[in-house]
Order: structure tokens, then C-alpha cells, then sequence
């Protein structure tokens, strides 16, 4: 039986069709009764060359009217809220075609109560990348692995991310995450994949009222030029100057702004509750809502924290190991410390060396791919400051490894001329952090001019204080430091309680002084009165008293040895602020 036959005795199609079924039959037997001729063996018609000539003139007048494109293409969104239902379509959608696992997500519909019962209704606002023009997820990348693609797109190369999370720190809109299965940083990319062969992401295909829709923003004649340069748009926070080309279209303030809706009773959301966890951020304003419109946060993620515990660790070890040759420097320069001393020749490369050791096992310690740490070397990306601080750490070891070799050589000579480079490698070491800290946009707490000296200052403040215990540890047992004080101790005491307060001096000024933003403003409450206030007060306190002990000493109001014991209560103060300092930098909702 013919395979048509076949088909429709499988079929089985009902009387009504039979008409159509006799048609196709006689239009089946007609094709089988034709000859068929091979194209080469056909006859042209008449006037069938000159017919050819005049189609293909007229194609290439048409080509050559049609006018260059000057500029390339820059994919834009356009989130239309006056259609959007709030159905999470687009984040099925993407799961699905990204193989997001459970737990993260690349697109997500936020949902705010706007208004109080019965004058009440809900506002949705999908939150995703925002494909910057001015990306700092793409800056601070250590090795490009976060990368702006030549038609806009923000795309990213998980074979070569080190997982350092800076991204994530850097993003505005906390629209980065590290996937639990594979370690490295994603995001929504556009669906690159599918707008390479020329089809649309699917959140766009999938969604049922068209209220996301994408096209060439350097095109103005096309949909999304037109609403863009035509109606009223909105962009997420457009002070951070990233030039974001994903628009609402009809968004309410309360769902664009992070701050405008309260954080509900208890962490109550609809249908869920949020993980709240020294890992993760719970959404909403933890202090009062930020519009003038009664506004709650009813659905949203948890997002989570990029720098832990290791990272707020990291700046004072580093400091230690910068702190100690460089006031040790100072010292001998200032003649307070002979350049032939045990001090100077074998405590300061040991203990700075042995720090800014456990400096690097802390920053690789935290890295989500440990193993590809060496990429900041070999692949760098030289406007991230996570790469400028890798080989300012390289070049101050280098300095420490000579001046331990130098002190078995002893040569005194070649201590002192090591200086030369060792003091400003020291300071840094020291400063760099700050720079590093501004390159994360979105959190307005780092955004401190201050912020270098400040960390100059705990410098100074951290190195003083362990050559004093190292001075009386190693001096001790051959002097009397009730009857006396050696000069060495006098500046070191004299440098600690002077750091020890502009520290605190500094610290009141950020606390106390009006903030530019709100975002900086949740930051100081979580420090001081939210999740770190434990570490903040009880840091302040050793602080204070570390300070104060070696003033005292220095006037003669108590002995020499307890004027030293300040100097401990000084780092272990220090180091309680600096936890409390950058995990509330990092504890602000931003999305």
C-alpha cells in the first residue's frame, strides 16, 4: 500500500473531509502522470534572459539604495508593568532554558503592597540583569570572566572565574549569584545563545501579555526605540552612572526602589519566608519604608552575602603585615630603633611575612575555585583592583623575602636600602583595600573618600601595637620596664594612642554625620544597632581602652606594663570593627 494510503487509512478521516481527501488523491495521481524533465535539459521561455537581467538590475538598485549601518547594534529591554501580570512565566521560562538549579535564579517578579485595605493594590517589577553600558561587574572582574559583548550584551566565561565574588559585590542591582553546582558567577545573559541564531530569549517568547520585549536600542524605528525615546521609562537606581539599557515601562517607585517597601512582620513573605542567615540578605527596608506611599514587601529572594567572615579577617591580618615594617621603618629612621636590632633585623620580616602569608591563604581560602588563583597573574585584568592588590601583595613579599635574606647575610646595608621600595609596597598594602572596596558600587557605605587614610591610620595602629608586645616579649627579660622606659616603647606608645584616637575619631564622623544615601544610612543602622551590633560596641569599647591605657602610661598616671596592655585589647578591638564594618556594607537589600 503507497504510503499516502497508508496515512490516511491511519487517519481515519470523517465523511466531512472526504471532498478534500478526493482532491489531494487526483492532485497525487496528476504529479505521478507527469513527465518530469531535468533543469538542464528544459528549453528556455521567450524574453526568459532578458527577464533574468532585468530581476537581477533591479535587486542590486534595491542593495544599493538600501542605506550602510553606521552604528552597531545595542540590544536594550523595555519591561512593559502595564501589561505584566506577575504569572512568573519569565522565571520558569529561564530555569528551564538555562538549566538554573533550585535555590538561585536569573529573573525573578517581585511583588509589593502598595496602599492600606481596602485602598490597596499589588505592584510587580521583574528583577534582573540590567546589561549596563557602563558595567562595574565587567571592572572589577579579576580575569574578564564577566565580559560586555561588542552589541551590549553583559555576558559571562565560567571556564576562567576564580569564583572571588567581586562581581557580585560590584553589581547595583544584586543580579549576580555563584551557581551551587558549578562555583562560578552568573547571571541573565540575554539569552546570548538564542539571540546568536536569531531568536528571542525566552522569557520574551513565553510570556503571555508581551510585557517584555527587546530590540535594537541604536534603532529608533524600531518598537523598543520608539517607547524608550517616546514614553516614560524608568531605570534602577540611575545615580550609581551605569547606564543601564533594561527600561520599565508603568513601574510603581515602590518596587524599583529596594528601600521604598518595609520588610514585613517576622520575615513573613507570602507563600514563604526568607533565609535569614550570617550568609544572606533578607529583603526590604529593616527600619521604616522609604516612600511616602504605604508600601510592603509581600514576595521577594533571599539574596546572599559575597565577602564572609575571611574577607573582614583579611584586612586585619593585612594591616598587621603592612603595620609592622613600616612603623618598624619609621622607627629606625627616626632613630627610636638601631637598624642592628633583633627587632628590626628578624622580627619584622617574620612577623610581616608570616601575616601577609595567612593574608594570602584567607583570600585564596575564599575563592569558590581555589585552584584558578593563579589566573589573576596569568590572565589579568588590569582596571579590577582585585589584580593591582595581587601584585602590590607580590611585590611587598619580594621586599620582606629580601630583607629575611639580608638579615642571615647581615647586611645592614641592603636593609636599609630596601626601604626605598619597602615603605611606599607597605602603604599600598595598606590603602589598596579601599580602592578595591569603592569598585563595589553597590554598596554606598565603602563610597568613602575617608576611607584610604582611615585604613593608613589602622595600619600604623596594628603595627605599632605588635612591635610593643614584641619589644616587651623579646626585651623584657633584660630590662626593668617599671623604673624605665626605653625610647623604642615611648614612640611606640606614643603612635598607638595617638592612631587609637583618630580612629575613634573617625569612626564618630561616620556614625554620627548625615548620610548621602539611604542605602548608606540601613548600612550604619545594621552596624550599630541591627545584626552587628555585638561586634561593633564590643570593638568600640577595646578600642577606646586600648587607647587610652598607653595615654595614661605616657603621662605617669599607671606603670609602663599596663600601658602595654592596651596594646592587645587595641587589636582585638580593631579586629571586631573591621567584621562589623564590612559585613554591613554587604547587609543592605539592593534588589
Amino acid at each position: 500500500m503507497p504510503i499516502n494510503d497508508q496515512l490516511h487509512s491511519c487517519l481515519r478521516l470523517p465523511t466531512f473531509f472526504a471532498p478534500l481527501r478526493e482532491m489531494h488523491s487526483r492532485r497525487l495521481l496528476f504529479s505521478q502522470r507527469r513527465k518530469v524533465i531535468p533543469k538542464s535539459q528544459r528549453k528556455p521561455k521567450p524574453g526568459a534572459h532578458l527577464r533574468d537581467i532585468f530581476r537581477r538590475a533591479k535587486i542590486e538598485n534595491m542593495l544599493e539604495q538600501e542605506p550602510a549601518r553606521e552604528t552597531p547594534v545595542q540590544w536594550a529591554k523595555v519591561i512593559d508593568h502595564t501589561r505584566c501580570i506577575g504569572c512568573h512565566a519569565c522565571t520558569t521560562a529561564c530555569k528551564s532554558e538555562n538549566v538554573v538549579p533550585i535555590g538561585v535564579t536569573r529573573t525573578y517578579v517581585k511583588h509589593v503592597d502598595v496602599g492600606v485595605f481596602p485602598q490597596v493594590r499589588r505592584a510587580h517589577q521583574v528583577t534582573r540583569c540590567n546589561q549596563c553600558a557602563h558595567a562595574p561587574c565587567v571592572t572589577a572582574c579579576p580575569t574578564t570572566a564577566m565580559f560586555k559583548r561588542a552589541d551590549g550584551i553583559v555576558d559571562f566565561d565560567k571556564s576562567i572565574c576564580i569564583g572571588c565574588k567581586a562581581c557580585m559585590a560590584a553589581c547595583p542591582y544584586d543580579a549576580i549569584f555563584i551557581n551551587p553546582e558549578d562555583h562560578s558567577a552568573e547571571k541573565c545573559n540575554f539569552c546570548a545563545h538564542r539571540i546568536d541564531v536569531g531568536l528571542e530569549p525566552a522569557c520574551v517568547v513565553v510570556c503571555p501579555t508581551q510585557a517584555i520585549l527587546i530590540g535594537d536600542l541604536n534603532d529608533l524605528s524600531s518598537y523598543v526605540g520608539q517607547i524608550i525615546n517616546r514614553e516614560a521609562v524608568n531605570v534602577r537606581r540611575p545615580e550609581k552612572e551605569t547606564l543601564p539599557k533594561l527600561f520599565y515601562k508603568g513601574a510603581h517607585q515602590a518596587t524599583l526602589d529596594p528601600l521604598a517597601a518595609r520588610r514585613p512582620e517576622a520575615g513573613l513573605f507570602m507563600w514563604s519566608e526568607q533565609q535569614q542567615s550570617p550568609e544572606h540578605v533578607v529583603s526590604g527596608n529593616p527600619t521604616y519604608n522609604n516612600s511616602s506611599a504605604a508600601a510592603l514587601l509581600s514576595y521577594d529572594v533571599a539574596h546572599s552575602i559575597p565577602w564572609d567572615w575571611r574577607v573582614s579577617l583579611y584586612t586585619w591580618t593585612k594591616g598587621i603585615a603592612a603595620g609592622v615594617y613600616l612603623v618598624a621603618a619609621l622607627l629606625v629612621l627616626a632613630g627610636f630603633l638601631r637598624a642592628d636590632s633583633l627587632l628590626w633585623m628578624w622580627v619584622t620580616p617574620v612577623v610581616s611575612g608570616a601575616f601577609l602569608g595567612i593574608t594570602g591563604l584567607l583570600l585564596i581560602w575564599d575563592l569558590e575555585h581555589p585552584a584558578r588563583f593563579y589566573m589573576i597573574f596569568t590572565r589579568p585584568q588590569w582596571r579590577s583592583w582585585l589584580v593591582k592588590g595581587a601584585f602590590i601583595i607580590a611585590g611587598y613579599s619580594a621586599v620582606l623575602a629580601l630583607h629575611f635574606i639580608a638579615a642571615f647575610a647581615e647586611s645592614k646595608s641592603l636593609q636599609g636600602r630596601l626601604m626605598i621600595p619597602g615603605i611606599p609596597l607597605s602603604i599600598l598594602t595598606a590603602i589598596y583595600t579601599a580602592y578595591l572596596f569603592a569598585q563595589a558600587k553597590a554598596r554606598d557605605l565603602w563610597q568613602n573618600p575617608l576611607l584610604p587614610p582611615h585604613l593608613l591610620v589602622q595600619t600604623l595602629l596594628l603595627g605599632s601595637a605588635v612591635i610593643l608586645m614584641s619589644e616587651i616579649w623579646f626585651e623584657a627579660p633584660r630590662r626593668n620596664f617599671v623604673d624605665e622606659m626605653p625610647p623604642i616603647v615611648f614612640a611606640t606608645l606614643v603612635i598607638l594612642a595617638i592612631t587609637s584616637l583618630i580612629h575613634l575619631l573617625m569612626i564618630w564622623g561616620e556614625v554620627s554625620l548625615t548620610h548621602s544615601t539611604a542605602h548608606a544610612r540601613v548600612a550604619i543602622w545594621e552596624m550599630i544597632r541591627g545584626r552587628y551590633k555585638g561586634s561593633f560596641w564590643i570593638g568600640l569599647l577595646l578600642s577606646i581602652a586600648g587607647g587610652v591605657l598607653p595615654a595614661l602610661a605616657l603621662v605617669g598616671f599607671v606603670s609602663t606594663s599596663i600601658g602595654v596592655g592596651g596594646a592587645p585589647l587595641a587589636l582585638i578591638g580593631l579586629m571586631l570593627f573591621e567584621h562589623a564594618y564590612v559585613q554591613a556594607g554587604q547587609s543592605v537589600p539592593l534588589a
